[in-house]
């Protein structure tokens, strides 16, 4: 679907271009119209997620069927992610509902939560701006 592409790339082209330290996971061109994978470094995904859930978005740091675990994702280890960039990734996804406006929405909280996150985690004092 042309509009949640639309929407996934302005995730990430925001999110790259905007958030110091921030990888894309996987490949930029072959992947679901609705799923994009970021990590930000220096920060757990976890709480990123949390932070995220308090403002009203819904996003995860992995498939629904690892929900439940605290493992790092195989598949970030499987493009050859460490333990670091597998616990700092986020994943979005999107549906038929969702607009442009939330996808800029989740884009300033994210970074808002982000920069907060590397105020105060030990991982971001002193990391690369």
């Amino acid at each position: 679907n042309d509009r949640l592409k639309e929407m996934r790339d302005r995730i990430l082209d925001r999110s790259l271009a905007e958030i110091s330290q921030t990888t894309l996971n996987g490949h930029r061109e072959k992947r679901t119209p609705q799923n994009a994978n970021v990590t930000f470094h220096l920060v757990e995904g976890e709480s990123i997620t949390l932070h995220l859930d308090m403002r009203g978005f819904a996003v995860s740091t992995g498939s629904a069927c690892f929900s439940r675990s605290l493992e790092a994702s195989h598949v970030i280890a499987g493009i050859g992610g460490d333990h670091e960039r597998a616990h700092g990734s986020v994943r979005f996804t999107l549906g038929r509902y969702n607009t442009m406006e939330e996808a800029d929405a989740v884009v300033d909280a994210i970074s808002e939560v982000v920069e907060n996150l590397r105020k105060i985690s030990p991982l971001g004092k002193g990391g690369l701006k």
